[in-house]
């Protein structure tokens, strides 16, 4: 193996989506009627105020750069740029009266925006 690719199966090994995070996705996949061969992609982009964003959204597509892994039957891609901004997040899902949605923990990020939407890292 190479070196990226140990880096990558140990991000993606510290990667945590949470009971909630795994119930409300599979709630959303009962709901929209999704395929079993999709999966969730969760990605870094570049954008918001604090310079990176993340994105969550199904997908049928891999590459070989992508990092895969499952939660409970959930399963979950993450390309090899953004793996480097994973090491340690944790996804989770709120629904109270703050709000309701998915929720990243990233303890790399150095600032996060207002609006928590976004950060940097």
């Amino acid at each position: 193996m190479d070196t990226m690719t140990d880096v990558n199966e140990q991000v993606a090994q510290d990667v945590v989506v949470t009971p909630r995070a795994i119930a409300e996705i599979k709630n959303i996949i009962k709901e929209q009627s999704i395929p079993e061969n999709y999966f969730l992609r969760i990605g870094v982009q570049g954008g918001g105020c604090s310079g990176f964003q993340y994105s969550l959204a199904f997908d049928e597509h891999t590459s070989e750069n992508d990092m895969p892994f499952e939660f409970d039957s959930v399963k979950v891609v993450v390309d090899y740029k953004s793996i480097l901004y994973m090491k340690g997040v944790t996804l989770d899902f709120q629904d109270g009266l703050n709000g309701r949605g998915f929720i990243f923990n990233n303890p790399n990020a150095v600032k996060t925006c207002g609006c928590g939407s976004s950060f940097s890292a």
